[in-house]
């Protein structure tokens, strides 16, 4: 289960990001992309928790 405050990412990769809410069923994300910081929500199912040492862009 998925808590604000968590950092998750995308199963198919991506950016590190912090979970900042829920709505409407989606989990609201942020994340800092080197210009700015940018958000949007997904699907619970289309994320994972990110592990320690984990930090990384996926590419």
């Amino acid at each position: 289960m998925i808590m604000v405050s968590d950092e998750v990412q995308l199963k198919n990769g991506g950016p590190a990001m912090v979970v900042t809410g829920f709505a409407s069923g989606m989990v609201e994300c942020r994340w800092y992309d080197g210009y700015s910081v940018r958000r949007e929500a997904f699907r619970e199912e289309e994320l994972a928790p990110l592990l320690t040492g984990q930090r990384q862009l996926a590419g």
